[in-house]
C-alpha cells in the first residue's frame, strides 16, 4: 500500500495528539479548574517522588533516573495524550523487565530499550490497535498484573531486610534460593525501619487526613534511621548506595541536584566506562525486552484510561493515548528517563484530588522537579528499606488478591485455568509468554465452551410425512461445532427404523455460519444418499449469504431452502405427490 493511499484512508490522520488538552479546554477551563489542577498536582506529585525513586532502585538504576521519567515522560505524555487524568511515569510492572535488561546491557541498554518500545507504542497508534487492548480477558489481566506483583515484592525483601546479597539471580527459584541463603545476613536496623514504613502506609488511612500516607511513612522512616545511625546502628540510605560524578570531576553521593542533560542513550557507558558497539545483532538482542514495554505499557495505559473514564464520566481517546506513550517513552531516554506508562494508583489519586485535565499532570511532574533541584540533599537521607517497603504496597495492591477471591467465586473452572496459567508462566517466565499463551488458551477454551452450546433438537414431522427428520440447530454453526454436528446428524439419519428421504434443519438460531461451517455442511450432503433431500429454513442474514457466496460448491447447490416450516413441508408434499 502506498503512502498516499495510506493517507487517503486516514490511516494515520485518525490519530491526533493533545486531543485530552483539547477536550479539556472545550469543555470550559476557567480559573477555578487551574485552582483544581494545582492542587490535584502537588497531591500526586508527594505521592510520585518516592515512588519514582524506588521503582528506579528496583529496575536496577540509580534513583534520580526514576525522577527523571516523571519530570519528562509526565509532562510529554499529559500533553500530548488521550486521557484527561492520566498520571505517567516509572510504574512497578515493568520493573520485571527492566532489570533483567539493566543487569545485562546497564543503563545504556535500558535507554535504547525504552527508546524502542516508543517506537513500537506509536506504530501500535498509527494502526489503530488501542481497541485492540479491550480484548484481552480479565483472567489473563488479573493472571499476569498478580505474578508482576509476587516478583516485585520478592526483589524488594533483600532491601527491606538489609540482606548481603552481591547479585540478585535471573530466574525466579534462583531469587528465592539466595535469598533463604542469605537471611542469617539480615540486618536489623533496616529491617526495623523497614516495618515502621510499613506500618504507617497501612494505617495511615484511619486518620482520615487528606495527605496521601506516602510522605508521612518515608519522613517517620527517615527520621527512625537517623536515630538509629545516631546510635550506631548501620542503615542503608539513597546517599550510602548511590553516588554521581559532576562535570566537574567532583564525586557526591545520593542523587545529584542539577537538572538532566540532553544525552544520547547510545552514547552513555556502562559501569566499566565503556561504550556499548550498537548493531543490528545488539538491537535485535534488545527488541524482545523492547516489545514487552510496548505491550505492558499499551495495556496499563489504557486499563488505567478506562478505569479513571469510569470514575469521572469521560470518555479517552485510546490511539491518541498510545501515540502519547510512544512519544513520551522517545524523549525520556534523552534525558535520563527510563520506561514509563501510566500508573493506575497515582490516576486514582489525581482523580480524587480534584483534577480537571492534563495540567494536573504538567504540576506534578514540576515539583518533582522541584524536589529534585531543591531537596536532592534531604532526598539522599531516605533509607532503602524504606523505599522497598513502598514497592512492598505497590506489589501486594498489583496482587489483586480480593479481585482474584471474587473471580474465583463467580467464574467457571476455565476463568481458573487461564488466571493461574498466566500468573506461573509471569512468576516463572515473563510477562510476553504469560498474555500470549493465557490470550490463546482462553480463547480455545472460549471456542470449546460455544461449540458445546451449538445443538441440534429433534421435532416431530408431521402425521402425512413419515420419511421425514426435522432438526432445530441452534448456535453458532463454525469449524469448531460443525463437524460434529453434521457427524451426528448423519449418524441419526443412517440409524433409524424407517427410510428417511427428507432431511429439514430449521436454522433460526444460527447466528453465525463460517468456512469450516460450510466444508462441513458439504461433505454431510456428500454423504446422504442419492435419493435423499436437505432442506434449510429461517435462515438468518449472515449464514444466508456465506451460503449464497459458496453457491458455486455443487453440493450447496442441491440444499433446497425456504422461509420457514410450513413452507419447507409444502415443497416436501409437492415432491411426493410429482415423485409417487
Amino acid at each position: 500500500m502506498h503512502l498516499k493511499s495510506l493517507f487517503s484512508k486516514n490511516v494515520f490522520l485518525a490519530v491526533k495528539p493533545f486531543s485530552a488538552l483539547k477536550d479539556s479546554f472545550r469543555a470550559g477551563y476557567t480559573k477555578k479548574s487551574f485552582i483544581r489542577d494545582i492542587i490535584a498536582g502537588l497531591t500526586v506529585g508527594v505521592i510520585a517522588i518516592p515512588l519514582s525513586m524506588a521503582l528506579a532502585i528496583a529496575s536496577g538504576v540509580p534513583p534520580q533516573h526514576g525522577l527523571y521519567t516523571a519530570i519528562i515522560a509526565g509532562t510529554v505524555i499529559a500533553i500530548t495524550g488521550g486521557s484527561r487524568f492520566n498520571i505517567s511515569g516509572p510504574t512497578a510492572a515493568f520493573v520485571v523487565i527492566l532489570y533483567p535488561v539493566t543487569q545485562q546491557f546497564g543503563l545504556s541498554g535500558l535507554l535504547m530499550a525504552t527508546l524502542l518500545s516508543g517506537l513500537i507504542l506509536i506504530l501500535m497508534a498509527l494502526f489503530r490497535l488501542g481497541r485492540l487492548i479491550e480484548y484481552i480477558p480479565l483472567p489473563v489481566t488479573l493472571g499476569f498484573t498478580c505474578g508482576i506483583g509476587i516478583t516485585i515484592g520478592t526483589l524488594q525483601i533483600k532491601d527491606f531486610l538489609g540482606l548481603k546479597i552481591e547479585q540478585m539471580p535471573a530466574h525466579f527459584l534462583e531469587k528465592i534460593h539466595a535469598i533463604l541463603t542469605a537471611l542469617p545476613t539480615i540486618n536489623w536496623a533496616d529491617t526495623v525501619v523497614g516495618v515502621v514504613t510499613l506500618l504507617v502506609l497501612t494505617q495511615w488511612y484511619k486518620l482520615r487526613v487528606a495527605i496521601p500516607g506516602h510522605l508521612p511513612a518515608v519522613i517517620i522512616g527517615t527520621m527512625l534511621a537517623l536515630v538509629l545511625q545516631h546510635f550506631g546502628f548501620n542503615v542503608a540510605t539513597i546517599g550510602s548506595a548511590f553516588q554521581y560524578t559532576l562535570p566537574d570531576g567532583s564525586i557526591g553521593y545520593g542523587i545529584p541536584n542539577v537538572l538532566p542533560d540532553l544525552s544520547l542513550p547510545w552514547n552513555i557507558p556502562n559501569a566499566q566506562g565503556e561504550l556499548i558497539q550498537w548493531n543490528f545483532d545488539s538491537l535485535q538482542a534488545l527488541l524482545p525486552a523492547a516489545f514487552s514495554m510496548a505491550v505492558l505499557g499499551a495495556i496499563e495505559s489504557l486499563l488505567c484510561a478506562v478505569v479513571l473514564d469510569n470514575m469521572t464520566d469521560t470518555k479517552h481517546h485510546s490511539n491518541n493515548e498510545l501515540l502519547a506513550q510512544g512519544l513520551g517513552n522517545i524523549v525520556s531516554p534523552f534525558f535520563g528517563g527510563i520506561t514509563a506508562t501510566a500508573a493506575i494508583a497515582r490516576s486514582a489519586a489525581n482523580v480524587k484530588s480534584g483534577a480537571v485535565s492534563p495540567i494536573a499532570s504538567v504540576v506534578h511532574a514540576l515539583l518533582v522537579l522541584f524536589a529534585l533541584l531543591f531537596f536532592a540533599k534531604a532526598l539522599s537521607y531516605l533509607p532503602l528499606s524504606s523505599m522497598a517497603a513502598l514497592l512492598l504496597i505497590v506489589a501486594w495492591n498489583m496482587a489483586s488478591v480480593h479481585e482474584i477471591i471474587n473471580l474465583a467465586r463467580r467464574s467457571s473452572k476455565n476463568e481458573l485455568t487461564v488466571l493461574f496459567t498466566c500468573l506461573i508462566l509471569t512468576v516463572l517466565f515473563d510477562m510476553v509468554i504469560a498474555i500470549s499463551v493465557g490470550v490463546l488458551l482462553a480463547s480455545l477454551l472460549f471456542i470449546r465452551t460455544i461449540a458445546e452450546m451449538t445443538k441440534a433438537i429433534e421435532y416431530n414431522a408431521p402425521d402425512d410425512l413419515n420419511d421425514v427428520l426435522v432438526y432445530r440447530i441452534s448456535g453458532p454453526l463454525f469449524f469448531a461445532a460443525a463437524d460434529k454436528l453434521f457427524s451426528d446428524l448423519h449418524d441419526k439419519t443412517v440409524h433409524t427404523d424407517h427410510e428417511i428421504k427428507h432431511i429439514v434443519l430449521q436454522c433460526d438460531a444460527v447466528t453465525v455460519l463460517d468456512a469450516g461451517g460450510i466444508h462441513a455442511l458439504t461433505r454431510f450432503v456428500q454423504h446422504m444418499l442419492p435419493h435423499q433431500q436437505l432442506y434449510l429454513c429461517n435462515m438468518q442474514f449472515q449464514p444466508l449469504r456465506m451460503l449464497v457466496k459458496s453457491n458455486t460448491v455443487p453440493e450447496i447447490q442441491k440444499i433446497n431452502f425456504s422461509s420457514d416450516l410450513q413452507e419447507t413441508f409444502n415443497k416436501i408434499r409437492d415432491f411426493e405427490q410429482s415423485n409417487p
